[in-house]
């Protein structure tokens, strides 16, 4: 355990130049004390760390000390090359810039570890397009990804329903949902998401942004999927489940309804069935959705939904009469 601390404390300062003993006990879950004994045991090892004084002060590697790789343990080393699994970055242009990252890697691997490549390749493989779907990337992937690495502003055309606008954007981040791909952007003074897929025509400016470096993509991703799922589902149907119904209602709608569904469950029935209001996009979803989980669900509410199953049952009930 003081082993692996003492290699990130290490990798700490090596990565961020100076900290103080509060900031190293903070991100280390230690006390100040025990830094200062760790700091000890480095110096004793040989390792140059020295401590600035006064108000800017902290520990700091003597100038241009680098660590090796190898204290890389066996599981480390697999983890490392489990990050780098082919596919997002292949599709974005980058899988020479992946293969000789990976390559520069295993060449300061020690010998015995040099393996965790193939190892990782063996046995796990990444794939990232949904079910029923292609999986082409979308035709303007790589300059897109080239305009976020080098933070270069974007114009482009987008198809929206029945026309096509034209934008002009900061490209902050690129995000691959089950396998299509977003293209997360500013646009005056608040942030915007674009399906790639639906863009026609992209041009790359010269132009450089100055990035705001408070901005965080997987939170912000994060919160946007939720807050988009929720504005999607703005009516409400009141049905009976069936215990398997209430167990497949997970595989025909999203998260945050069946969440809904399940705090606003009723007490089962002598036969389990359970009545609860579920949040929809529109009955003509609902009635979509519903189809699929057949005799295991009973809309009650509304009527009209009530009906068009009805009518679905009696025709399916012809068919294998």
């Amino acid at each position: 355990m003081r082993a692996a601390r003492l290699i990130s404390l290490v990798l700490l300062l090596q990565n961020r130049e100076s900290m103080t003993g509060a900031e190293l006990a903070r991100e280390l879950e230690v006390s100040e004390r025990t830094i200062y004994r760790d700091i000890l045991a480095l110096n004793a090892a040989g390792i140059p760390v020295y401590a600035d004084r006064g108000r800017a002060g902290g520990y700091r590697l003597l100038g241009g000390y680098r660590t090796r790789l190898t204290g890389l343990s066996r599981t480390e080393a697999d983890a490392l090359f489990l990050s780098g699994l082919p596919g997002p970055a292949s599709e974005m242009g980058l899988a020479d810039v992946v293969t000789t990252a990976q390559l520069k890697v295993l060449a300061a691997l020690p010998s015995g570890l040099r393996d965790a490549s193939t190892r990782v390749e063996r046995r796990f493989h990444l794939d990232v397009p949904g079910w029923f779907r292609t999986a082409d990337p979308p035709a303007w992937l790589s300059e897109l990804a080239e305009a976020v690495w080098q933070d270069r502003t974007v114009e482009f055309r987008y198809r929206r329903r029945d026309r096509e606008v034209t934008r002009t954007v900061e490209p902050y981040g690129l995000v691959c949902k089950g396998g299509a791909w977003y293209l997360v952007a500013r646009v005056g003074p608040g942030h915007r998401t674009y399906r790639v897929d639906r863009m026609t025509e992209v041009t790359v400016g010269a132009e450089t942004f100055s990035r705001d470096d408070s901005f965080e993509l997987a939170g912000y991703w994060a919160a946007q999927a939720e807050r988009f799922v929720r504005e999607m589902l703005r009516d409400e149907i009141t049905v009976r489940l069936s215990p398997a119904g209430r167990y497949a209602l997970r595989y025909v709608t999203e998260p945050p309804a069946v969440r809904e569904a399940e705090a606003n469950a009723g007490e089962p029935d002598e036969h389990g069935w359970v009545v609860t209001r579920l949040p929809v996009e529109s009955p003509d979803v609902a009635y979509g959705q519903l189809l699929s989980l057949g005799p295991e669900v009973e809309v009650l509410e509304p009527p009209e939904l009530r009906d068009r199953l009805r009518s679905a049952a009696r025709r399916l009930a012809g068919l294998y009469a």
